[in-house]
């Protein structure tokens, strides 16, 4: 093979290693890109309805709360209920012996 012949490869390949970081560098560009635009989009959603937001926030709140309390009741029903059974369960005991 001829030194020309060599420098020909050579040179494809430069070229195809060029055109393939310039093509990565360029992908993750334009995903910067669309990733700007998307986050702006959704910052001026968000502008749109503040109050709203807040108002969601105080019902989730308040929803949170009335779950936490119906949790606490049931729980209390549950352990009065299980006292129950076994204040009975004694009490059968005793009159059996």
């Amino acid at each position: 093979m001829a030194w020309e012949d060599v420098w020909a490869v050579l040179k494809w390949v430069l070229a195809a290693l060029a055109a393939g970081f310039i093509g990565q560098f360029g992908r993750v560009l334009a995903m910067r890109i669309i990733e700007r635009r998307k986050a702006a989009a959704r910052r001026d959603r968000n502008a749109d309805v503040p109050a709203q937001t807040a108002l969601s926030d105080k019902s989730d709140a308040c929803a949170a709360a009335e779950a936490a309390a119906i949790k606490q009741r049931t729980k209390l029903e549950k352990k009065r209920a299980k006292a129950a059974v076994k204040a009975a369960k004694k009490n059968t005991n005793d009159e059996s012996s």
